[in-house]
């Protein structure tokens, strides 16, 4: 049974992961926020999640429901729990499910243990992506339940989409429900070995270069890919990086050969948990037109770190310690960096590599590095808050949360014009300083000159107090919040109930 109509839509969200009860990095706190807006735009949100271990160490479980999934060639029992979260503001609350078959999700990590994929992942989520379509069916077949959307995110929930078009003869009361796979990173696509292909209990016929197969292995996003309806990404201009071959890790083809084509939407933040004058973080708040807390936050970040409390540039890097990230170009540069009259404080994880070339760093400039190797949520923010610029040098970044807190807390981002730091990020140039919207700095080439050619400029501004201003509070005023996001999403549902 699904909705006619073009009011109140009923989304059933998938995710391997969201906010608050699993996370590993920005999905989740796209999935999470963008789930609690819609509800405050009065639309239905059932969210679909695995039963990590995180959930089952929760107290206040409560069974939805019980039933087989036929998958690997056998038989699988699952049950789903339950539970219903209150939005403030908001007509709905959003029912949360967790799949809970314990051999496969408690463990100690959602995907990976010391830094290893689990073995068995594609085993894990065909189960799960399998679940997903046996609840759909409870919802419809049994409950009456309306259903309009089915929204999924990246290559773990990709088979979804796969399993309700490809085995349509199985599905048909499901058939006219829109899918609308959204794909957070391109780098990572769910890729097995061909002959693990049975797993899925998928046709044959399906492991064919037109569908799953991909350089003889299966390929999970591409089968998402082909078979749902429409496919976004998190940015605009990521959605167009990832039809080059330069950016489509070899599904450039798949993706340009869509019709429709792929749409961009920009992720928003949580403009609560990320606020700077209301942050329980802090050691002060600040807004835009009183920054004193700012400056607070700058001395309590500095000895928190163990640095001097001077007067000096304070730089930042938050992020995973990667390639990807570019943090090698920075590497390639501190040593002109220590040079100069400035601070760096790096959070993060990431390649061992990388992060003992920090280590080094460190223990060479101690009155110039702090140095976090982990992740701290309250020490995130801290750094968002106390640091002057962010240096973001990613060689691709499908959108990037971290410059938008940035943005939000005053900090201004130093980015390479990529994806979404490209659509996010105001570049520092006379006509954009004069009509007093630039909100950072752009460079274009992934290499450790252009990122040094961009700091020397943002160092050389800091010191003009009213243009830094300018760019510190055009910043914190822009528009970060997920509303418009979610709009964009909703008007993208609502051409694909158009296209029943």
């Amino acid at each position: 049974m699904v909705s006619n109509t073009f009011d109140s839509l009923h989304i059933v969200m998938v995710s391997s992961e969201a906010v608050p009860y699993a996370k590993t990095g920005g999905l989740a706190d796209v999935v999470g926020a963008l789930s609690t807006t819609l509800t405050k735009l009065g639309h239905q949100v059932t969210l679909l999640l695995p039963g990590y271990r995180t959930w089952l160490a929760r107290k206040d479980r409560r069974e939805a429901m019980q039933f087989s999934v036929p998958v690997g060639g056998k038989t699988t029992d699952v049950t789903i729990e339950e539970e219903y979260v209150t939005v403030p503001g908001a007509l709905h609350q959003v029912r949360a499910l967790f799949v809970c078959y314990d051999s496969y999700f408690d463990r100690p990590g959602l995907y990976q243990q010391d830094h290893h994929d689990y073995p068995d992942n594609l085993d894990r989520f065909a189960l799960f992506c399998r679940a997903v379509i046996q609840v759909l069916h409870v919802f419809v077949d049994v409950q009456r339940k309306t259903i309009d959307i089915l929204h999924l995110h990246d290559w773990q929930t990709a088979l979804c989409a796969v399993y309700l078009k490809a085995l349509a003869h199985e599905h048909n009361s499901l058939q006219p429900i829109r899918t609308l796979l959204t794909v957070h990173n391109l780098g990572y696509q769910g890729i097995f070995p061909g002959q693990e292909f049975m797993k899925t209990d998928l046709p044959s016929s399906l492991f064919s270069p037109s569908s799953l197969e991909f350089y003889g292995a299966v390929n999970c996003l591409k089968g998402g890919i082909i078979f749902s309806d429409a496919v976004s990404t998190v940015s605009p201009t990521y959605a167009r990086e990832i039809l080059t071959t330069e950016y489509g890790c070899g599904l450039e083809g798949v993706l340009a050969n869509r019709i429709g084509g792929v749409s961009g939407v920009t992720n928003g933040i949580d403009e609560v948990a990320w606020d700077p004058a209301h942050d329980a973080y802090l050691s002060a708040p600040y807004r835009a037109d009183d920054l004193s807390g700012k400056y607070v936050c700058k001395r309590a970040l500095q000895q928190e770190l163990g640095l001097p409390i001077l007067d000096v540039p304070l730089l930042a890097v938050i992020g995973r310690l990667t390639f990807q990230k570019g943090f090698d170009l920075l590497i390639e540069i501190l040593p002109e960096l220590m040079a100069l009259d400035l601070q760096l404080v790096i959070l993060g994880t990431g390649d061992s590599h990388l992060e003992q070339q920090f280590i080094a760093a460190k223990e060479k400039h101690p009155r110039g590095i702090g140095l976090y190797l982990g992740f701290d949520e309250g020490l995130a923010h801290r750094i968002e808050a106390g640091s002057d610029m962010l240096i973001m040098p990613s060689r691709y970044e499908p959108c990037g949360l971290t410059q938008l807190y940035g943005l939000r807390y005053g900090t201004v981002p130093i980015v390479r014009r990529t994806g979404g730091l490209a659509d996010t990020v105001v570049p520092f140039r006379p006509s954009t300083v004069k009509s007093r919207c630039a909100t950072g700095f752009h460079f274009i080439e992934p290499s450790p000159d252009a990122l040094l050619s961009a700091i020397l400029l943002a160092l050389h501004v800091y010191e003009e107090q009213e243009v830094w201003r300018s760019l510190v509070t055009s910043g914190m005023n822009a528009d970060l919040s997920w509303t418009q996001s979610a709009e964009a999403y909703v008007e993208l549902y609502r051409r694909l109930q158009g296209r029943r």
